[in-house]
Parts: structure tokens; C-alpha cells; sequence
């Protein structure tokens, strides 16, 4: 075998590895969209779903829905449920607030993470309208009440994974934006706030 055909051999070894190098490398940077796409889609790992109209009819079941609230070390608010816990009808559309507010002396943005608990209500867990839908920015000492409008989807009556199931966790986690980029709208606007009554 002479030099060049070691070269041409070495070629087409070389040439498949390094594409398939390039293609694991692009499916890295995709899994994490995808990952998402897929459990906003099927609710898996109590992702909740977005709706974008109340129920057509109510259920029979009523559950108890619990809220939780946590805060990342590094983004300094105060964040909690105005209620800990509401008893909901399937079917039921309901509005719950949460508190927010910027301890610090600087204009802060956060970032909600959200899931439901146990994971198999995620996918009967429908939102209409949430803070976590976007970024969030509070200025310095600012207040806020954030809605999350939502509803229990009746085909969770029918679905066996459901049937013991008698309280449901909504938890929200906040982490801190970093670093600059395209202005966020201001919480007011970003999130609609409690009427004053």
C-alpha cells in the first residue's frame, strides 16, 4: 500500500468522525429546547401546561392545590403565596397571587422555574395566565402582587394515575438574570399586578 492510498483511507475514516463529532455537538446545544418542548408538551415531570381558554365544564372532583415558593441565595426578594392552599373544583378557574419584593438597593431581574407535584397532575394542570411566563424586573424596594390564573382539566377524573390523588403542589423557584441584554419590561408590565381595592 503505498502513501497514497493510506491518505485517501485515513480520509474516509477521518471524515465521518469528525461530522459525527459536529452532529453530537449540535444534538448538545438542541437537547435542553427540546427537552423543554417535550415536557411542556406532555407535562412530563409536573410540567404544567398553558391553556388558552378556561374548561368547558366543570368536573365532580374537588382537590386542594398548595403553593410553594422558594428564592435563589443570589437574587434578594421576598417571594410567597398570599394563600397557602385553596380547595378547587375540576373545571374551576381560579386566581391565586403571589408576593414579590426587591430587598435590595438596585433593580433586580428574576426568572421563574415552575412544576407541579406529583408529576402526573402536570400534565392536567393548565395555566392561563402567569409571572412565569417571563423575566421579571422589580426596582429597587418595589412591591408587587403577581396573579397565576388557572384551572384543573376534568379528564384528570378519568385518568388512573389521578385517582388518589387529592392535593396538588403548584412550586415556583426564582433565579437571578445576569448580565445585560435586551431590557426586560418592567414587573408592572411583564406581570399584570392586583387591583387595588
Amino acid at each position: 500500500m503505498d502513501v497514497r492510498e493510506k491518505g485517501k483511507k485515513s480520509g474516509r475514516v477521518a471524515l465521518p468522525l469528525i461530522a459525527g463529532s459536529f452532529a453530537m455537538l449540535a444534538l448538545s446545544f438542541a437537547s435542553v429546547p427540546l427537552y423543554r418542548m417535550f415536557c411542556a408538551a406532555t407535562g412530563f415531570g409536573g410540567t404544567t401546561q398553558v391553556a388558552g381558554q378556561s374548561a368547558e365544564k366543570l368536573g365532580d372532583r374537588v382537590l386542594n392545590v398548595r403553593f410553594d415558593a422558594n428564592v435563589a441565595r443570589d437574587l434578594p426578594w421576598r417571594f410567597e403565596p398570599e394563600v397557602a392552599k385553596i380547595s378547587l373544583r375540576t373545571g374551576q378557574t381560579a386566581t391565586v397571587y403571589y408576593k414579590v419584593a426587591n430587598l435590595a438597593d438596585h433593580e433586580t431581574r428574576g426568572v421563574a422555574a415552575y412544576n407541579v407535584a406529583p408529576d402526573q397532575a402536570g400534565s392536567f394542570f393548565k395555566k392561563l395566565a402567569c409571572f412565569c411566563f417571563s423575566e421579571q424586573r422589580l426596582a429597587a424596594h418595589e412591591t408587587a402582587e403577581w396573579p397565576v390564573v388557572f384551572f384543573l382539566d376534568p379528564a384528570l377524573e378519568t385518568d388512573e394515575t389521578m385517582r388518589g390523588v387529592e392535593e396538588v403542589t403548584l412550586s415556583y423557584s426564582f433565579f437571578a438574570v445576569k448580565g445585560a441584554g435586551p431590557a426586560a419590561a418592567r414587573s408592572s408590565e411583564a406581570a399584570p399586578v392586583k387591583p387595588r381595592s
